[in-house]
C-alpha cells in the first residue's frame, strides 16, 4: 500500500470515528440548547429580560463552553487517559496507581470515585427525562390542544427506549452520527438567521458582559450560574467515551463541528430574545420558521433520544467497570454485538433507570421544573474530575505544584462556583439527584465495607497452602479439579469441604485466582500465569482489565501453551456457596449487615458470571459469621 493510500485510509477512519463521536459523545451537550438559554436568561433577568441580562447570560454560557469544556476537558482532562480509556472510574484508577501517595489520599481517591459513580447514576436518570420532555414540549408551542399529549408521548418514547435496550443498538446506532450532523447543521442555520437580524448579540463574546452582571447584580449572577451550567451538561461524555473513538476524533468533532454549531444557536437564541423579550417562553423553537416547526420538533426528539441512548450506554459501561473492580455485586452483563465491545446490556440497571426516569417525568411534569433538579449531579462529577486529574498532573505528569495549583485551582474554583449555585436549587428539586446518589453511595459503600469484613472472616478459617501440601492425602481419583479462589497462598474453603466429604482429591488440582487490574485491558501475553506447586497442584493466575468480561474457560485454554493442558469441558469446577449470618459481636451495624446480606444473596452466581460450563460445576455450602 502506497503512502498516499495509507494516509487516505487513515483519514477515512478518523472521519468515520469523528462522525460516530458526534452521534454518541455529543448527544447530551448537543441537546442543551433546548433549555439552557431559556433557563439562564430567565434566571438572569426574569420572564421579560432587559438587554444587559441577555448579554450577560450569553457571555457566561460562551465562556463556560470555552473554559470548562474546551480548556478543561478537551485539552487537559483528555490527556489523563488510562491506557486510552477515560471516565471517572478510569481516572480514579489512574490516580490511585500513582506513586508516592499516602494511605489517606488513596482512601480519599476511592471515596470520591464512589461519589462520582453515584452521581453519574443520578445524572443517568435525569438526562433522558429532561432531554426528551423538552423536545416534545415543542408540540405545545404552536397548538394549545397538543399540550395534553406531551406527557403521555414523552413516557411512551422513554419506555420504548428502555424496552429496546435488550436488543442492542448496533443496527440503529449507524444512524446516530448522520442524525446528529443534521441536528447541528439545523441548529447552526437557525442561529445564523437570527444573528443576521440582530448581530449586536455577538458582542456577548466579550467577557465583560458576564463580569458586569456580577458587578451590578452579584446575587442574581450567582444564581444564574445554576442555569448556565445546563449548557455544559454532557461534558463528562467527552472524556468517558474517549476509549471508543480516540482523543483526536473527539477533539475534531468538538472544535470543528459541535462547538461552532452550539455557539451559533446559543447566540441566535440570544438575538431572538433581544428582538422580542416574549420569546423567552421558548427560545429554541422561536428560531424555527413557522413552516419548519414540526419538522424541528421531530428532529429535536430524535436528537434527544440519541442523547438518552448515549447516557444509558454510559451507565451500562460504568456499571461493568464497577462490577469488575469489586465496587458493585456481580450482575448479568449481556453483549448485544459480536463486533463492538462497548455494546452491552445490564438488565438490572436498565430496569432501575427505566423506573427512575418514568417516576421523574411523572413527578416534575415539565422541563422547567426538571431544570431545577438538573445540574447538581453534573457539577459534582466536574469537581471530582478536577480533583483526580490534579493528582495525576502532580504524580504522573510531573507538573510543578505551583503550576498545578494555578491551573486546576482556577478550574476547581469555577467548578465549585457552579456546584454552589446549583446547591441553591436543592429545595426546588435538586434534592432528587442527591437522594438518588446518596442511595447508590450507601449501596456501594456497604458492599465495599461488607466485602472487606466478609473476606477477613474467611481468612480466619483458612489453612496455609504450603502446610496443607506437606500433609496432602495420597488418595487420588482421576481427573482435574479447578477451585476458584480469591487467594492462592491458602487452601480454598471448597477444597477443604470437598476433602472432608469425599476423603479423596483429584489427581490434578488447579487453584485459579481472578484479578481485575486498574487498567482497561490486559494484553494477551499477561492474561494467564501458571505455577507448578508440586504433588499435582497448580496455581493459575488470570488477569482482566476493568473493561473486560471474564471468561474463565477461555482463559484456562491458554494454560496449554504454558505447560498445563486443561479442558474445561472435562474438568470439574468447585465453588463455595456461602450463607451469611450475623455474629454475637458483629463488625458492622445491623442495618449494614442486613443490606450486605441482601446484596450478596442477589449477586449473580459465580458460575454464570465467570461463564463456567453449567454441567461441570459443583457448589459446596458453608456458613460465614460476620
Amino acid at each position: 500500500m502506497t503512502e498516499v493510500a495509507i494516509k487516505e485510509s487513515s483519514f477515512r477512519r478518523e472521519a468515520g470515528l469523528t462522525l460516530g463521536a458526534l452521534g454518541v459523545v455529543f448527544g447530551d451537550i448537543g441537546t442543551s440548547p433546548l433549555y439552557a438559554v431559556k433557563q439562564s436568561v430567565i434566571a438572569a433577568g426574569g420572564n421579560l429580560p432587559a438587554p444587559p441580562a441577555v448579554m450577560g447570560a450569553l457571555s457566561l454560557i460562551f465562556w463556560s463552553l470555552i473554559i470548562v469544556v474546551t480548556v478543561k476537558y478537551v485539552f487537559f482532562i483528555m490527556r489523563a487517559d488510562n491506557n486510552g480509556e477515560g471516565g471517572v472510574m478510569a481516572l480514579a484508577a489512574l490516580a490511585h496507581r500513582s506513586t508516592g501517595l499516602g494511605r489517606g489520599i488513596k482512601t480519599a481517591i476511592s471515596l470520591v470515585s464512589l461519589a462520582g459513580l453515584a452521581l453519574f447514576y443520578g445524572d443517568g436518570m435525569l438526562t433522558p427525562a429532561i432531554s426528551v420532555l423538552s423536545a416534545v414540549e415543542g408540540l405545545g408551542v404552536e397548538s394549545e390542544s397538543l399540550k395534553g399529549a406531551i406527557l403521555p408521548l414523552t413516557l411512551v418514547i422513554l419506555v420504548g427506549l428502555f424496552l429496546l435496550q435488550r436488543y442492542g443498538t448496533e443496527s440503529i446506532g449507524k444512524m446516530f452520527g448522520p442524525v446528529m450532523v443534521v441536528w447541528f447543521i439545523a441548529m447552526s442555520l437557525m442561529g445564523v438567521v437570527a444573528i443576521a437580524k440582530n448581530p449586536v448579540i455577538l458582542e456577548a463574546a466579550n467577557p465583560w458582559f458576564g463580569i458586569a452582571l456580577f458587578i451590578h447584580e452579584p446575587w442574581t449572577a450567582f444564581v444564574a450560574l445554576g442555569s448556565v451550567v445546563l449548557a455544559v451538561t454532557g461534558c463528562e461524555a467527552l472524556y468517558a467515551d474517549m476509549g471508543h473513538f480516540g482523543r483526536r476524533p473527539i477533539r475534531w468533532a468538538w472544535l470543528y463541528f459541535a462547538l461552532p454549531g452550539l455557539l451559533l444557536n446559543y447566540f441566535g437564541q440570544g438575538a431572538a430574545v433581544l428582538s422580542d423579550p416574549h420569546a423567552t417562553a421558548n427560545t429554541f423553537y422561536a428560531l424555527a420558521p413557522h413552516w419548519a416547526h414540526y419538522p424541528v420538533v421531530v428532529l429535536a426528539t430524535m436528537a434527544t433520544v440519541i442523547a438518552s441512548q448515549a447516557v444509558i450506554s454510559g451507565v451500562f459501561s460504568i456499571t461493568r467497570q464497577a462490577v469488575q473492580l469489586g465496587q458493585l455485586p456481580r450482575m448479568e452483563i449481556r453483549h448485544t454485538s459480536a463486533t463492538e465491545y462497548g455494546q452491552i446490556y445490564v438488565p438490572r440497571v436498565n430496569t432501575m433507570l427505566a423506573v427512575g426516569v418514568v417516576l421523574i417525568v411523572l413527578i416534575f411534569k415539565t422541563s422547567d421544573a426538571l431544570a431545577a433538579a438538573y445540574g447538581i449531579a453534573v457539577t459534582g462529577v466536574m469537581v471530582i474530575s478536577t480533583f483526580l486529574v490534579a493528582i495525576v498532573a502532580v504524580r504522573r505528569w510531573r507538573w510543578r505544584l505551583p503550576v498545578v495549583i494555578a491551573v486546576f485551582g482556577t478550574l476547581g474554583f469555577i467548578d465549585l462556583a457552579f456546584l454552589s449555585a446549583n446547591s441553591l436549587k436543592i429545595v426546588q428539586g435538586g434534592w432528587l439527584p442527591l437522594a438518588m446518589a446518596a442511595l447508590v453511595f450507601i449501596l456501594i459503600d456497604t458492599w465495599r465495607i461488607g466485602r472487606r469484613v466478609h473476606m477477613d472472616h474467611m481468612r480466619d478459617d483458612t489453612l496455609a497452602l504450603d502446610l496443607f501440601l506437606e500433609r496432602a492425602p495420597a488418595a487420588r481419583v482421576a481427573g482435574t479439579a479447578i477451585f476458584l479462589a480469591a487467594r492462592t497462598d491458602v487452601v480454598p474453603g471448597p477444597l477443604l469441604h470437598s476433602l472432608k466429604h469425599y476423603k479423596v482429591m483429584h489427581e490434578r488440582v488447579v487453584l485459579a485466582s481472578i484479578a481485575v487490574e486498574g487498567v482497561p485491558f490486559v494484553p494477551p501475553e499477561r492474561r494467564v500465569e501458571v505455577n507448578k506447586l508440586g504433588k499435582g497442584f497448580f496455581e493459575v493466575k488470570i488477569r482482566y482489565g476493568f473493561f473486560e468480561t471474564p471468561d474463565v474457560p477461555r482463559a484456562l485454554e491458554r494454560c496449554r501453551a504454558l505447560g498445563l493442558a486443561l479442558d474445561p469441558d472435562t474438568s470439574t469446577f468447585f465453588l463455595g456457596r456461602e450463607t451469611l449470618v450475623p455474629g454475637e459481636h458483629p463488625d458492622l451495624r445491623s442495618w449494614r449487615i442486613a443490606l450486605y446480606t441482601w446484596l450478596a444473596s442477589n449477586a449473580l452466581a459465580p458460575a454464570g458470571y465467570f461463564q463456567l460450563p453449567p454441567n461441570r460445576v459443583v457448589e459446596l455450602g458453608t456458613q460465614i459469621t460476620i
